[in-house]
């Protein structure tokens, strides 16, 4: 595997080398777009902007819409382009799964969710209102009974809740605010099997990619899972999301929500799940980000980018958890929300808060010490519950607005770069 060439691909970002002092470090909340995305957006609209069906020039967009598709279908590692849905967002696509699926969830079914990102919670309480069906909670534990913040979701947890009425489990591949990539594989197989073996009829997975899609390869097939979703605008394209709809379920369980007089053709069968026409510039603007991730290393795969990129992840990880975890933090009261070291299963997305110190020091507000930052006027991060609700919540019941500190990292930022919001966060922390 070769590694990571950071200066040279910082250049394919008109962000990064139109501010090269400035250090964006909110990466989780949305990355910066490839310059080759930008002309893509730029080249749609003024070439083809023209509306799907339109016989004045020989489908344009149509073509556009068939090449995205496919590039897709590489990202997700699908099988076919029939199961690529493009949407305004994650959460526009599972609201819209989800309204898809309201035929065949029936009043006494089960869906199991997180505290995690609404976008794949959300949609299910809904539906679950709807419809009658209950939802269930797959609630994280602690890993470090003296950190009462070092959530993780534990897969033991998951099998007890499945029953005979378990219809779907919604859960993330990686938290945006823990960082722990789960195995995802594993736990699909598990649950898979613990349905069977309860009698129930029909059980499915829909899986949150949003946060795991900037760092690693996602691969729905051999992960076994019906749904998946991601957004190309943390993915270093446009602001608009892709949702993968396995064929099977295309035909079986999912209606479509389209205008009642449409009806899907066989060669876009996914358009049943897509009202109204997605941003056909985002759309074709997400052509950019494969070609791009293929190119980072001399293998030119996604799989050999994976490989780097986990790396790399590892090193920045590496150093912001171990500055937030020495003594000297712990007695001034900051705690880690999630796990605690580095390692290949942890991201360089780290949330943390600041309580009080041993010393006397006083507990600080999440959005104190990013204004520390922010006066500084050198690096961007960000606080809050980052949609997370749920899970922040417990983290700060008291205040889940202010909720937690996030520093986010990917592949684009350098070890200088992470050893200078450690310098910035030792001046806020420690200001006289």
């Amino acid at each position: 595997m070769s590694p990571l060439n950071t200066t040279a691909l910082r250049s394919s970002f008109p962000a990064l080398t139109k501010n090269p002092n400035f250090i964006f470090g909110d990466n989780a909340g949305g990355s910066q777009i490839l310059q080759a995305s930008v002309d893509a957006v730029t080249d749609y609209l003024i070439n083809t902007n023209i509306q799907m069906g339109s016989d004045y020039m020989p489908a344009s967009t149509e073509r556009c819409m068939k090449l995205a598709q496919g590039l897709a279908v590489k990202m997700f590692n699908a099988k076919s382009a029939d199961e690529i849905v493009f949407g305004g967002s994650s959460t526009q696509n599972v609201e819209n799964l989800a309204r898809g699926l309201e035929g065949s969830v029936k009043e006494g079914d089960e869906i199991i969710v997180t505290w995690e990102h609404e976008a794949n919670c959300g949609p299910w309480k809904s539906l679950a209102a709807r419809t009658g069906a209950t939802i269930k909670y797959w609630e994280p534990t602690l890993l470090n009974s003296k950190n009462p913040f070092s959530y993780s979701l534990d897969p033991l947890n998951l099998i007890p809740l499945i029953t005979s009425r378990t219809r779907l489990l919604a859960f993330t591949a990686c938290s945006n605010i823990l960082g722990s990539i789960l195995p995802i594989a594993s736990i699909v197989s598990s649950a898979r099997t613990a349905a069977a073996s309860a009698g129930s009829p029909l059980f499915e997975v829909c899986l949150d990619c949003v946060a795991y899609a900037p760092h690693r390869r996602i691969d729905v097939q051999a992960w076994d899972v019906d749904y998946c979703i991601m957004s190309f605008y943390k993915v270093y394209g446009p602001h608009v999301g892709a949702m993968y709809v396995r064929h099977q379920q295309l035909t079986s369980s999912v209606s479509s929500i389209v205008h009642h007089f449409l009806s899907p053709e066989d060669d876009r069968i996914g358009y049943k799940l897509q009202p109204a026409g997605p941003g056909y510039e985002s759309v074709w603007g997400t052509t950019a980000v494969v070609p791009y991730l293929e190119g980072l290393t001399e293998e030119g795969t996604l799989e050999a980018a994976s490989e780097a990129m986990s790396a790399h992840d590892a090193e920045l990880a590496g150093m912001l958890l171990e500055f937030l975890t020495e003594e000297r933090q712990w007695k001034r009261g900051v705690r880690v929300v999630g796990e605690e070291k580095a390692g290949p299963d942890r991201m360089p997305t780290v949330s943390f808060v600041v309580g009080e110190g041993e010393d006397g020091e006083k507990a600080m507000k999440s959005r104190t010490v990013v204004k520390g930052f922010d006066k500084k006027g050198k690096i961007g991060i960000r606080y809050g519950h980052f949609y997370a609700f749920t899970l922040v919540s417990a983290v700060k019941p008291d205040d889940p607005s202010d909720g937690v500190v996030r520093i986010s990292f990917v592949h684009y930022n350098t070890k200088e770069e992470v050893q200078s919001a450690i310098d910035t966060l030792k001046e806020v922390l420690y200001a006289a």
